[in-house]
C-alpha cells in the first residue's frame, strides 16, 4: 500500500468500487491489521442532494441492527469535507452474481443461504428496523461463503405514532402486494414476502413474477399468481406458497419459519452477542454546516432537482402569472399542469412516484430528477414530471400533460395524488383542490 494515506487510525488504500454519492476505498487498521471498506462521501455533495436524513437513518440502522448475517458498520468519521463510513470487508462478491454463475443452487445450498438470511431479517425486526429493499443483490458474502445483509438506503426505523408504513418503495419483482395497494402496510410482514421471493430465486435461478409489461407484472404479484417448476421439493414448495401469500394478514410470520420442517434441515441458529450501541452521535458528523454556506447560492447540477431562485417562485405565484409574456399561440398548445409539494428527500419523492406510475400501469422513464410517463395501452397519453428545490428540505413536484386528454390527466392526478399522500405535504393539499375545482373530484 505505497500510495496509502491515512484516515484516524486506517491506511487507505486502492479504490474498490464506485457509487453515485460515494467511493468505496480498501482499508486496514493500523492497531489490529484487520481490512475494512471505507465509503468516502463527499459532505457538500450530499447536503447539495439533500441525502442527508438518508445518510443519518442508514447510518443509525446499521448502529442498531448488529448481527453475524448484516454488514458491520465499525466506525463513522467526518472532516470539514468527507464523512467515512468504516465497514466489514467482504471479499464474496453479491448473491446475485453467484446465482448468475451456477443458475440455480441445490436444495441445501438454497436452504442455508435463506436460514441466514432469515436471521438476519429477524434481528432487523426486532430491532424495529425494516429493509424495504431484499433482493439478491443486496445479499453479499464474506470469504467463507456467510450470507450479509446490506444497502438501508431505504430502511425504515421504529416510528411511536404509526404501526403502519405508507411510502411506496423497493424493487418491483420483489415488493410485497399491500405495498403496492396503498393503504399502508407492515413493514416486517412485507420484507418476509421478498425473502419468499429471494427463497424462490435461489431454487429456481429465476424470479416468480417477472413481466416485461409493468402492470401486468402487479397483477400476478397481487393474485401472487406463480408456479414451481418440477425440480422443487414439496417441502419447499410448501413453505413458499405460506410465505407468498397475498393477504399480509394470514402469511406466515418468521416464527412459523423458523419452526417449519423444510426450513429446520441442518438449521444452526447465528450465534451473536447483544451489543449496546448509541445513535447519540449520529448527527455530530453533519454539525460543521460550513460546506451549506456555499451550496445555498447553487445553481442547476446534472443529478439533482433544479434549485429555483426568487424569479421561479414569482413565475409560480397565483397572483402574478408570467408565463404568458413569454408563451405564443397559447389557446392552441393548451397544455394543463399543476404541482405538488413535498419535504420528503428527493430521491425518495423520485423512488415513490416512479413505483407509483407504475403501479398504476404506466411506462416510466426516468432522467436525472425529471419523469415521463407514458399509458401503456390506447389512447395514448403522456405526463412530463420534474423535481425542484425550492428551499432547504423542501421539494415542489410539477406535472404536466403533454399529450392526451386533458379530462383523463386530471383523474390520473387525482389517483396519482391520493397514492402518494404519505410524501405530498398536507398544507398543500387543499390548495391543490381548488386549483383543480371540477365535478369528478366529488362524484367520482
Amino acid at each position: 500500500m505505497a500510495s496509502a494515506h491515512k484516515v484516524g487510525k486506517y491506511e487507505v488504500g486502492r479504490t474498490i468500487g464506485r457509487g453515485t454519492f460515494a467511493k468505496v476505498k480498501f482499508a486496514q487498521n493500523t492497531e489490529t491489521g484487520e481490512s475494512v471498506a471505507m465509503k468516502v462521501l463527499d459532505r457538500s455533495n450530499i447536503i447539495k442532494h439533500r441525502m442527508i436524513d438518508q445518510i443519518k437513518r442508514e447510518i443509525s440502522i446499521m448502529k442498531l441492527v448488529r448481527h453475524p448475517n448484516v454488514v458491520r458498520l465499525h466506525e463513522v468519521m467526518a472532516t470539514r469535507s468527507k464523512i467515512f463510513i468504516v465497514l466489514e470487508f467482504l471479499t464474496g462478491g453479491e448473491l446475485f452474481d453467484k446465482i448468475s454463475q451456477v443458475g440455480k443452487f441445490s436444495e441445501n445450498i438454497a436452504r442455508a443461504y435463506f436460514q441466514q438470511l432469515i436471521d438476519g431479517v429477524s434481528c432487523c425486526h426486532s430491532k424495529g428496523v425494516y429493509h424495504r429493499d431484499l433482493k439478491p443483490e443486496n445479499l453479499l458474502l464474506d470469504s467463507h461463503g456467510t450470507l450479509k445483509i446490506s444497502d438501508f438506503g431505504l430502511g425504515a426505523l421504529p416510528d411511536p405514532d404509526t404501526s403502519l408504513l405508507q411510502t411506496t418503495c423497493g424493487t418491483p419483482n420483489y415488493v410485497a402486494p399491500e405495498v403496492l395497494n396503498h393503504k399502508g402496510y407492515n413493514g416486517a410482514i412485507a420484507d418476509i414476502w421478498s425473502c419468499g421471493v429471494i427463497l424462490y430465486v435461489l431454487l429456481a435461478g429465476y424470479l416468480p413474477f417477472d413481466e416485461l409489461d409493468i402492470a401486468s407484472l402487479y397483477s400476478k404479484i397481487e393474485r401472487a399468481e406463480f408456479s414451481f417448476p418440477s425440480c422443487f421439493s414439496n417441502g419447499a414448495k410448501s413453505l413458499i406458497l405460506k410465505i407468498l401469500d397475498p393477504n399480509p394478514k394470514t402469511r406466515i410470520g418468521i416464527e412459523e419459519i423458523r419452526s417449519n420442517e423444510w426450513f429446520m434441515s441442518n438449521y444452526v441458529t447465528s450465534r451473536h452477542v447483544e451489543e449496546e450501541t448509541s445513535l447519540d452521535d449520529t448527527c455530530t458528523i453533519f454539525d460543521d454546516h460550513g460546506d451549506q454556506q456555499n451550496n445555498s447560492q447553487a445553481g442547476t447540477f446534472d443529478t439533482g432537482p433544479l434549485i429555483l431562485n426568487a424569479f421561479d417562485l414569482i413565475i409560480l405565484s397565483q397572483g402574478l402569472d408570467l408565463n404568458a409574456l413569454f408563451e405564443r399561440e397559447k389557446t392552441e398548445r393548451k397544455i394543463y399542469h399543476t404541482r405538488f409539494f413535498s419535504r420528503k428527500p428527493a430521491n425518495i419523492i423520485l423512488s415513490s412516484i416512479d413505483v407509483t406510475a407504475q403501479s398504476m400501469g404506466f411506462k416510466t422513464h426516468l432522467r436525472n430528477y425529471k419523469m415521463r410517463i407514458d399509458s401503456i395501452s390506447a389512447p395514448r397519453f403522456t405526463v412530463i414530471l420534474e423535481i425542484f428545490q425550492v428551499a432547504p428540505s423542501f421539494f415542489m413536484v410539477e406535472i404536466q400533460k403533454i399529450a392526451g386528454e386533458t379530462t383523463k390527466f386530471l383523474k390520473m392526478y387525482k389517483t396519482f395524488c391520493g397514492r402518494l399522500s404519505d410524501i405530498i405535504w398536507k398544507d398543500s393539499v387543499d390548495k391543490i383542490k381548488k386549483r383543480i375545482k371540477k365535478p369528478w373530484l366529488e362524484n367520482s
